[in-house]
C-alpha cells in the first residue's frame, strides 16, 4: 500500500466517519419526534434502493447479489444491524448522543473478545488485558453517574454487542461470498423486516422534518458509499483507527446542538475505551503480519 493510498484512505474515512455521526444527529432529532421504527424503516427504504443500484452496476448484475452460499447467516446478519440501529437511535433519545458513542466506542474490544468463540481466531494475552482495560473504561463512564443500575445506561452497551456480532458474521461470510454480496443482502434483509414492522408505527410528519428525513436517507448511502470507497484504496486495518473520530464529530454536535454536557468520567472513559481498542488494532495488524 502506497503512502498516496494510505492519506486518500485515511481522508475518505474521516469523511465517512463525520458523515455518519451527521446521520447520528438527524436520527436522534427524528426519534425524538416520531416512532423510532418508522424512522428507521424509511432510512432502509432508502438504504436498499441504494444496494440495488450498486449492485446493479457490478458484474453479473442483481443475478450475482443474490447468490450466497449462507443464505440464512445473511439474513440474520441484515436483521441483526437493522435491529442495533434501532437500539442505538433508541439510546440516542434516552441518554444522549455523548454518552451513547462512548458506550459504543468498545464495539471493536467485544469483536476482539468474540472472534475467538465466533470465527475460531486465537486471541493473546496482551489483546486480552486491552480488552479489561477498555471494558474498565466502560465502567469510569457508566459508574459514577446515577444511571449505573439503570437499564437505560446499558442501551448502548447492547448495541455495541450486536454490531460485534454483525461485523464478526461479515467475516464469517466473506469466507464464501463477495462484499457485493453482504451488501446487498445486509440493504435487503433490513428494509424488509424494517418495513414489516415500521408500517404498524406510521405517523404523519411535517414538511421541514420530511427535509431532515430525506438528508437522513442520502447521509446513509453517502457515508456507505464514502466506506466502500476508502476500504477499496486502504487497507482496513490501517485506516480503522480514524473511524474513531465518528465518537469526537458526534460528541461534538450533541453539545453544540443538543445542549448535552460532557462529562469528566465519561471523557476519561472515552479515552480509556478508545486507547484499549487502538492497541487491539495494533496488536491485531502486527499478528497478521506475522502470519506466514
Amino acid at each position: 500500500m502506497t503512502d498516496q493510498n494510505f492519506r486518500l484512505g485515511a481522508m475518505l474515512m474521516i469523511a465517512t466517519s463525520f458523515v455518519f455521526a451527521m446521520q447520528d444527529g438527524i436520527s436522534r432529532h427524528l426519534a425524538s419526534e416520531y416512532n423510532v421504527y418508522m424512522v428507521v424503516m424509511i432510512r432502509y427504504w432508502f438504504f436498499a434502493a441504494f444496494v440495488m443500484a450498486v449492485a446493479a452496476r457490478k458484474g453479473g448484475g442483481l443475478r450475482a447479489a443474490v447468490k450466497t452460499r449462507y443464505p440464512a447467516i445473511q439474513i440474520f446478519r441484515g436483521v441483526l444491524l437493522a435491529a442495533e440501529i434501532c437500539v442505538m437511535v433508541t439510546a440516542f433519545t434516552i441518554l444522549g448522543l455523548v454518552e451513547s458513542h462512548a458506550v459504543f466506542t468498545c464495539y471493536p474490544l467485544l469483536v476482539a473478545a468474540l472472534s475467538g468463540p465466533v470465527l475460531g481466531e486465537k486471541v493473546g494475552w496482551r489483546r486480552w488485558a486491552a480488552i479489561g482495560v477498555g471494558f474498565l473504561g466502560v465502567l469510569i463512564i457508566l459508574e459514577p453517574g446515577y444511571r449505573v443500575f439503570s437499564p437505560a445506561a446499558l442501551i448502548p452497551l447492547v448495541a455495541a454487542l450486536m454490531f460485534a456480532l454483525y461485523g464478526l458474521l461479515t467475516r464469517y461470510v466473506a469466507r464464501g461470498d463477495r462484499s457485493a454480496v453482504s451488501f446487498f443482502w445486509t440493504g435487503i434483509s433490513g428494509a424488509v423486516v424494517m418495513t414489516a414492522v415500521g408500517l404498524f408505527h406510521w405517523e404523519p410528519m411535517t414538511g421541514p422534518d420530511w427535509v431532515w428525513m430525506a438528508v437522513l436517507c442520502c447521509t446513509a448511502a453517502t457515508g456507505h458509499w464514502l466506506m466502500i470507497r476508502a476500504l477499496e484504496v486502504a487497507e482496513a486495518s490501517a485506516i480503522q483507527p480514524f473511524a474513531y473520530l465518528q465518537l469526537v464529530f458526534a460528541s461534538a454536535l450533541g453539545m453544540f446542538v443538543f445542549g448535552e454536557v460532557l462529562e469528566p468520567n465519561v471523557a476519561i472513559g472515552a479515552v480509556v475505551v478508545v486507547a484499549a481498542g487502538l492497541f487491539t488494532l495494533w496488536r491485531a495488524r502486527k499478528a497478521a503480519a506475522w502470519t506466514p
